[in-house]
């Protein structure tokens, strides 16, 4: 499936985004924010999007023909938390070069809207590490609201604590 906004197209990832998916992912600023280890390689990158990006509802961030994000919905058993029945969890991240232009905003109304209308879900989460004051900001725009306060295991086995958050329908 394919979504269109203003600025931005939402798709499936394909194998030859790969080097592009690198190339913003090998950021340390990217993924430990978001609980994932940056890139090694793009043979690194090409395995996540065989299998992490390759679920449903996940979806490339494209700006002008480049994938510069990723934005999906996530459902029991790939979620980070057990939310209950008829729960879906939002995740999302943006490349760094292209923060502060509501892109993340833009890309989850199209998930968010989905979710509500046409995949029976009631009720979203997503959840953000407690010093990630960017992703606290997108969530308040969406509308999400204070759920609980969390602690989570990060990739190095360290814990971290993070903020809940969700959205009814």
């Amino acid at each position: 499936m394919i979504f269109k906004t203003t600025n931005l197209t939402l798709r499936p990832w394909q194998e030859s985004d790969a080097e592009c998916l690198y190339h913003f992912a090998k950021n340390p600023n990217i993924g430990p924010i978001a609980g994932w280890p940056p890139h090694q390689s793009v043979e690194d990158s090409l395995n996540i999007i065989k299998t992490v990006f390759s679920k449903r509802e996940t979806y490339a961030i494209v700006y002008e023909d480049i994938p510069i994000g990723c934005v999906g919905l996530l459902f029991h058993p790939d979620t980070n938390h057990w939310w209950g029945e008829g729960s879906a969890e939002l995740g999302y991240w943006i490349a760094e070069e292209y923060w502060g232009n509501n892109y993340a905003c833009e890309a989850s109304q199209v998930l968010i809207d989905r979710a509500f209308n046409e995949l029976n879900v009631d009720q979203i989460y997503a959840s953000y590490r407690c010093e990630n004051t960017q992703s606290k900001r997108v969530l308040e725009k969406l509308g999400f609201k204070y759920y609980s306060e969390l602690t989570n295991e990060n990739y190095l086995g360290e814990f971290f604590r993070e903020i809940a958050m969700i959205l009814e329908k």
